[in-house]
């Protein structure tokens, strides 16, 4: 009972566990957090669990504390070495281990770190974050003296990408790694892809001296735009921090939007399971869920956060499910989980079997006008209870659809504005999306009026 340790409650966030480095993460943190984690295996019957982590300074001695907790609680821990997130993902179904853990900041700024874990198949996340947070400030233990081996995974992770690549037209691409932990991944998959490629900050660098590893973030294209044009390349892709998340642009340096990325793919898996469902958060475009009934299939809208995302997927068996933040999940010909440089090799062979350049693909949608997703403060103890406000108001009001799967997503003739509590943040967040200027100016302003009425400032817009 003397070794527990009280984590600072910050890091213990809806979908993983991260924290600045030396502020509010430590390495006894971390290492309480695998005795943690591992008490919880043990309780649960099973033994093995695969380790990984990224590219940044602090990761490498994150990771041995993590594997000193694990394996002081009993547990079998299986190394497999730095690479991106979806490595790691790929281990636990390659090697059969009951769970995994990935050290990684994500696209956080290089004082971050934290923790990802999946359980039994699924993410780990929500109240069994808090319980194990419970638990680390009790310690209550198991111990035990568990195995430690090294098992790298990176090639035949790499040769799993390649599987599903098929033969036909080659192109020109533009890749950035973002000095990012999918640098060598990123090597490996070119060196063996045809035609040619062009790479940037593919060395694994975790200060990030290029730019933020952020692909969502249009500032940060503008290096892989450059380098598109001044290349000739058909198009550009980049990654994220830990590889999960994907940018694109065309061979105009347009950016390819995760749900207009998501709506191209689906043109493959819906030929080859007519019919399916695909999944897409309440922060999609309607273009999206028009283009999947276009196409013959079943768009289904979920919850905002990866781990929703993958659990509603598991549910109901969908072949394909994604995000406006650009995590995009292939369980056809795949595993299920979100791993950019598998989308990147799956976009590669949607256009080589095909006829069409990325930039014709993307003018053949739907051009809608749009606000970013614009994110502002609200106390934690009032976000909640705004949304329930501004949800009650609304089933007083005519000629409007209202879905409350997540927060509030209101639809009207005008197109449809969203307001939704964040998990991770004590902020709410808001998008708005309509055909023309006038009619997206009439959904701000009915979305700024609801916040009005219950006293939160609006966001710029």
């Amino acid at each position: 009972m003397t070794d527990g340790r009280r984590l600072d409650p910050i890091i213990l966030r809806e979908y993983d566990i991260r924290g600045i480095v030396g502020e509010t993460l430590a390495e006894e943190d971390v290492r309480v957090i695998g005795r943690s984690f591992g008490s919880i295996m043990r309780r649960r019957g099973v033994n093995t669990v695969a380790v990984g982590y990224d590219g940044r300074l602090s990761s490498p001695a994150l990771e041995v504390a993590l594997v000193d907790g694990l394996a002081v609680s009993g547990v079998s821990v299986v190394r497999v070495g730095l690479g991106p997130t979806p490595m790691l993902y790929f281990a636990v179904h390659e090697l059969e281990t009951d769970a995994g853990m990935m050290i990684t900041g994500s696209h956080n700024p290089p004082q971050y770190n934290g923790i990802k874990i999946v359980f039994d198949g699924h993410p780990f996340f929500s109240r069994e974050i808090q319980d194990l947070g419970e638990l680390a400030a009790t310690g209550n233990f198991e111990i035990g003296e568990g195995t430690v081996t090294d098992r790298p995974v990176l090639k035949a992770y790499v040769a799993r990408l390649l599987r599903d690549f098929p033969t036909g037209r080659e192109f020109r691409v533009a890749w950035d790694a973002g000095n990012g932990a999918a640098g060598e991944a990123l090597r490996l998959l070119a060196a063996r892809l045809p035609g040619e490629h062009v790479l940037l900050n593919d060395e694994i660098d975790g200060t990030f001296p290029a730019h933020h590893p952020d692909p969502t973030v249009e500032d940060n294209l503008v290096q892989l735009k450059a380098a598109v044009a001044e290349h000739g390349c058909d198009l550009g892709i980049a990654f994220d921090g830990d590889g999960d998340r994907i940018g694109v642009v065309d061979a105009l340096g347009r950016v390819i939007w995760g749900d207009q990325l998501l709506a191209i793919l689906a043109r493959e898996v819906l030929i080859d399971e007519p019919g399916a469902t695909i999944i897409a958060d309440v922060k999609t475009s309607r273009v999206f869920f028009d283009e999947i009934a276009r196409l013959g299939g079943v768009p289904l809208m979920w919850k905002t956060g990866h781990s929703h995302i993958k659990n509603k997927m598991a549910e109901i068996g969908a072949p394909l499910a994604g995000e406006m933040s650009a995590h995009i999940f292939f369980k056809h010909r795949y595993y299920g989980f979100d791993d950019a440089l598998y989308v990147a090799v799956r976009l590669l062979g949607l256009l080589a079997g095909g006829n069409q350049q990325l930039a014709e693909i993307r003018d053949s949608l739907p051009s809608m006008v749009n606000t970013p997703e614009l994110r502002f403060h609200c106390a934690e103890d009032r976000k909640f209870a705004v949304i329930d406000e501004v949800r009650g108001r609304l089933a007083s009001i005519d000629g409007i659809e209202v879905t409350d799967i997540d927060g509030v997503r209101v639809g009207s003739e005008d197109g449809w504005w969203l307001l939704r509590a964040s998990n991770t943040q004590a902020a709410l967040v808001a998008r708005c999306e309509s055909d023309s200027q006038d009619g997206l100016e009439r959904l701000k302003d009915a979305l700024v009026e609801q916040l009005r009425l219950s006293d939160v400032a609006p966001p710029n817009h």
